[in-house]
């Protein structure tokens, strides 16, 4: 199993409305490096769900429930998708600053390479991220 993060902007698509939808296509992603770790992904894999721009904090654990398909919504260009899951709320949502300030999360890529929507994650910085927001898996 391996783990990820992925973001969005709230007001687009909240972890929220994850859990009421039960299921989405995590798609529109136009960066090559975020298309192929999704494309790395693997049925099982554990999603760290990040609010980006409104928030700035890790709020909730999804789950890769489908592997990578052709993104419907592209025009032109090989991009993909893939289908997520929620698994839980974080207790107590994780900020941006905690991140950045943590001695133990310095080589995490949301640290190193904001930008990027879709990263991957250590079982280490995944351990320590629940840990601070009072969750378990």
């Amino acid at each position: 199993m391996q783990y990820w993060l992925v973001k969005s902007e709230p007001d687009t698509y909240s972890f929220q409305q994850l859990e009421k939808d039960g299921k989405t296509r995590w798609d529109g992603v136009r960066n090559y490096q975020a298309r192929n770790n999704l494309r790395a992904m693997k049925t099982g894999d554990i999603c760290l769900f990040y609010h980006s721009n409104i928030g700035l904090e890790v709020v909730g654990i999804a789950k890769v429930v489908k592997e990578h398909y052709p993104d419907p919504t592209a025009e032109k260009g090989d991009w993909s998708a893939v289908d997520l899951g929620p698994v839980k709320a974080f207790k107590r949502p994780v900020s941006l600053v905690e991140i950045k300030n943590h001695p133990a999360l310095q080589q995490l890529l949301l640290v190193r390479n904001a930008r990027l929507s879709v990263m991957p994650v250590s079982f280490d910085e995944f351990s320590v991220i629940l840990q601070l927001g009072e969750t378990q898996l």
